[in-house]
C-alpha cells in the first residue's frame, strides 16, 4: 500500500501538531539543570509561536534517581511545573514523558484533572511493549493525552515491529511515534517506516508521530519526509538542543510549516537572548563527527558523547573502536 503525498509546499495541514522538546530532550545534555528563569521563557515562547504541545521532562522516579544528581526537569513534579505556567489558560499544552520501569507512575501521576499536564509520553524498548501498555491504560483512565514512543527503531526486526503496532494500536493510546533514536535513518528508510505505521494508525484510528535526531544531519529532511505521508505530530527542539547531535529545530520547522498560527520571531529573540548564552557557557551539543560515525554505524550515541566530553579528536581512532566493538 502506498501513501499519496499530504499537502503542498504552499498550503497547510490543520491535524499537523508540533511538540517542542527543549527542556526533556535537551535536559539530557545537562542533566536537566535548567534554570526557572529559560524555562519560564521557553514556555512564553511558545506560546507566541504557535507551537501546540511542549514537554517539560521526564516524570522519573525519585526512588531510582537522584535529585542531587539531577535537576527538577528530571522529575517533573506538579508544583515545578505551576511554579512555571501557573494554571496554564493558553492554548500550549504541557506534555511529560515516562520511561518504563523508571517512573512510579501507579504512585506519583495524579489524576488529570487535578493536573496541569495534557499529555504522558511512554518511551518504551520493543521488548517492553507489554509494560508500555499497563502505563498507556493507566494514564488513560487517569484522563491522560497519551503516546507511545518506540526507541531505537533501526534495532527492531520487521515481524517484532508490526506485531508491538499491533498490539499498542488496540490500546487507548492517541500517538504512535516512530523514532529514530541513533540518527540513523535516510528519508527513503523513513518513508518505508512512516508507512507502515500509517498503515496501522489509519486502520485503528491513531495519529503517528516522529522523533528525529540530527547525527547525520537528516533530522528535518526526515521529519517533512514523515510529513508529507501524513504523520501529524512532530518533534523538534529549539537550535536543535538534544541529546548528542540534537534534534531537528523548532525554528527550521515551523519556517517549512505554512500553518499561519506558528511564528519565528518569538524563537529568534529566544535563541539570542537564551540559547547562545547556554553555549558560550559551555554546553556542548549539535551535529559533530563521532555523532555521524555512530549514526551511520547504528550505534548509539553514548561512547560519542563520552568521547566529545573527554576533549578528543582522534576521529579515525573512534572508527576503528566502533568497527572493533560492533
Amino acid at each position: 500500500m502506498g501513501f499519496d503525498k499530504k499537502g503542498s509546499l504552499i498550503s497547510y495541514r490543520p491535524d499537523i501538531k508540533v511538540m517542542d522538546c527543549t527542556i526533556r530532550d535537551g535536559g539530557l545534555v545537562n542533566d536537566f539543570y535548567f534554570e526557572d528563569d529559560f524555562v519560564r521563557e521557553l514556555y512564553h515562547t511558545c506560546i507566541k509561536t504557535g507551537v501546540d504541545y511542549m514537554e517539560f521532562g521526564y516524570k522519573a522516579s525519585k526512588a531510582i534517581f537522584s535529585d542531587k544528581e539531577f535537576g527538577k526537569w528530571k522529575f517533573c513534579t506538579e508544583a515545578d511545573i505551576r511554579s512555571i505556567v501557573g494554571e496554564n489558560n493558553t492554548d500550549l499544552k504541557i506534555s511529560i514523558m515516562a520511561d518504563i520501569d523508571r517512573t512510579n507512575f501507579r504512585e506519583d501521576v495524579i489524576d488529570r484533572k487535578d493536573s496541569v499536564i495534557d499529555m504522558i509520553r511512554v518511551a518504551t524498548y520493543i521488548n517492553q511493549i507489554p509494560s508500555a501498555i499497563e502505563m498507556i491504560n493507566d494514564f488513560n483512565a487517569k484522563g491522560y493525552e497519551t503516546t507511545v514512543n518506540i526507541m531505537a527503531l533501526s534495532h527492531v526486526n520487521d515481524h517484532d515491529l508490526m506485531e508491538a503496532l499491533e498490539l499498542l494500536s488496540q490500546t487507548g493510546v492517541d500517538v504512535i511515534y516512530l523514532v529514530d533514536s541513533f540518527g540513523t535513518f535516510y528519508p527513503e528508510q523513513i518513508r518505508d517506516m512512516a508507512e507502515r505505521y500509517l498503515i496501522v494508525g489509519d486502520k485503528a484510528g491513531k495519529k503517528i508521530g516522529i522523533h528525529a535526531h540530527n547525527n547525520q544531519q537528516l533530522a528535518f529532511a526526515n521529519t517533512i519526509e514523515a510529513l508529507t505521508l501524513g504523520v501529524s505530530f512532530i518533534d523538534s527542539t529549539v537550535n536543535s538542543l538534544g541529546r548528542g547531535a540534537g534534534n531537528c529545530p523548532t525554528e527550521l520547522l515551523l519556517s517549512f510549516l505554512k500553518n499561519p498560527k506558528y511564528n519565528i520571531e518569538p524563537l529568534l529573540v529566544f535563541i539570542k537572548e537564551h540559547i547562545v548564552k547556554l553555549k558560550e557557557n559551555g554546553l556542548v551539543w549539535g551535529y559533530d563527527i563521532p555523532y555521524l560515525l555512530t549514526g551511520i554505524l547504528n550505534r548509539h550515541p553514548s561512547s560519542a558523547i563520552n568521547f566529545i566530553k573527554e576533549g578528543k579528536n582522534d576521529y579515525t581512532k573512534f572508527h576503528e573502536y566502533l568497527l572493533d566493538n560492533g
